[in-house]
């Protein structure tokens, strides 16, 4: 029980003393050191804390004072509270969140689990997918991932643009609509593009490379390009 009451905001003195409270039902604070083995000091200071938290309160009798435990409901209502203010919190934290994140327009990832980073970025946009040179080395390096992120993209109805350089594939992508372009088109890089985002894909062999930039200009730009190349496309 001591690392409950330490999750909902006790110490592990002010625990420690609480519960102790609970067995005893009413002590004086040397006592309660004594059974506790925390120092007299420690003792009145968390006692102190306990009675500003309303877990605590005590009477004087004959000159000494004797502290006694409150209904363990006031916990919940402590928790309640620590709610309340998180919630009023939120709002602030999300503001400053936004306003950072607004500045960072450009975001590097590297590594397979980088670029796991994007695609998963991709199905919670929830946006088509552009994809302007579909890299045949993606399927090799995303082996195992790639069929998990073509569920997701399936199931959230998300469609797949793709522009694939030279031979055609064999195996027909679900949700998609592919066309091809002359192999001189083949190349290491491919831009994926949804939403107000583009994601330039380096696939080097073993330690491919990213960079996502949410720009809506940007992601225009690219989308424009890609429109051009697939009038160029054949099915």
């Amino acid at each position: 029980m001591h690392e409950q009451l330490v999750n909902v905001g006790l110490t592990k003195t002010e625990a420690k003393i609480y519960l102790m409270l609970l067995d005893i039902t009413k002590s004086q604070a040397g006592i309660l050191s004594r059974k506790t083995g925390i120092h007299r000091r420690s003792i009145y200071d968390a006692l102190d804390r306990l009675i500003e938290k309303g877990l605590v309160s005590y009477i004087v009798e004959n000159g000494k004072r004797f502290y006694s435990p409150t209904d363990p409901k006031r916990i919940q209502e402590l928790i309640d509270e620590q709610k309340e203010e998180v919630y009023q919190l939120l709002p602030l934290l999300h503001a400053k969140f936004s306003e950072h994140k607004g500045k960072q327009e450009t975001l590097f990832f590297r590594g397979p689990e980088g670029i796991k980073t994007i695609f998963e970025d991709q199905i919670r946009d929830g946006k088509d997918v552009y994809i302007i040179g579909a890299s045949h080395n993606a399927k090799e390096l995303m082996k195992f991932y790639l069929p998990h992120y073509t569920n997701k993209r399936v199931k959230n109805k998300i469609k797949l643009h793709a522009l694939y350089a030279g031979e055609r594939h064999q195996m027909p992508v679900p949700l998609a609509e592919v066309r091809y372009l002359p192999e001189s088109f083949a190349s290491l890089v491919s831009t994926n593009i949804y939403g107000d985002k583009a994601a330039i894909i380096i696939w080097l062999p073993h330690d491919p490379v990213a960079i996502l930039v949410k720009q809506p200009d940007v992601a225009k730009t690219f989308k424009n390009y890609f429109d051009m190349l697939w009038k160029m496309g054949k099915n």
